[in-house]
């Protein structure tokens, strides 16, 4: 496959896709600029790497591990800076207490270590099978099970210290 031609399908990829790009980015930072550049920076390392992708069937695992290796990065470097989105804010504003529940599962959710939060990430917003994941992380689909069994205790408990009676 010539160049030129592995360049074409992976922007008709990212375009048709970007939508749950953009969404798998949002879920990492929560916040709208942050999670467009993690999407751009991702988009523009996928490009630049292009010879790296031996097989074209494996393009959405491809990028996928380049969109999550991103928004880890960018949350590691940007860890002490917590910008909040408004979508976030007005959450928090007087009158919305029923959406107490969600907000205590997001923060629940940021709080898990990077390899459990992209689990849950692909697994429920992004509604990707086990198998699917492990390619993307590059493990072992045993390995991908045990984390998320793992991170969906850790969930549990936190956010079940919240409603304890």
């Amino acid at each position: 496959m010539t160049k030129k031609k592995k360049f074409e399908l992976v922007e008709s990829f990212i375009v048709e896709n970007r939508e749950s790009h953009y969404r798998l980015a949002y879920s990492y930072v929560r916040n709208k600029e942050n999670a467009l550049d993690i999407v751009q920076d991702a988009i523009l390392k996928a490009l630049k790497s292009i010879d790296r992708l031996e097989e074209i069937a494996y393009l959405k695992t491809w990028f996928y591990r380049i969109l999550i290796n991103t928004a880890i990065d960018f949350i590691r470097k940007h860890q002490r800076v917590t910008v909040m989105d408004n979508d976030i804010l007005v959450l928090h504003l007087p009158g919305l207490e029923d959406n107490l529940t969600d907000i205590d599962l997001q923060k629940a959710i940021d709080q898990l270590p990077p390899q459990y939060k992209s689990i849950i990430i692909l697994r429920f917003f992004e509604d990707m099978k086990i198998d699917e994941i492990a390619d993307i992380m590059g493990l072992n689909i045993n390995t991908v099970k045990t984390r998320l069994y793992k991170a969906l205790k850790k969930l549990r408990m936190e956010v079940g210290k919240e409603f304890k009676l």
